[in-house]
């Protein structure tokens, strides 16, 4: 068995996380490093290992996550004036974390591309 990511740590409850939601499908967690005034991390429970590796299966689970992307930016107050939705892939897309997991940034006028 592969080891444990630092998502799957905090959603078993073996480390803490700083939630700002979590239903029987996902967790949002303030990001430790924001790159945004709001930067909350929304992941689902089943350890998929990126967007990629959704399979025909995850097509409920993949609505409900962009649905609580939703949420949270109403939550934190950011959907009115507006946000950014960051999903990275792979090493070369960005992703450190080998667990599907969406950024949801906002809060200051973002520039560019990318999670900065």
């Amino acid at each position: 068995m592969a080891d444990k990511t630092i998502f799957t740590r905090i959603i078993d409850g073996e480390i803490p996380g700083n939630f700002v939601y979590q239903d029987e499908h996902c967790i949002a967690i303030r990001d430790l490093h924001p790159a945004a005034p709001v930067h909350v991390l929304v992941i689902p429970r089943k350890p998929i290992p990126s967007i990629a590796h959704l399979t025909s299966e995850d097509h409920a689970l993949a609505g409900h996550l962009l649905m609580v992307v939703k949420k949270v930016a109403e939550q934190e107050g950011v959907a009115e004036s507006g946000y950014r939705v960051v999903i990275n892939v792979g090493d070369e897309g960005g992703q450190t974390v080998p667990h599907l997991h969406i950024h949801v940034m906002g809060g200051r006028q973002l520039h560019g591309h990318g999670t900065a």
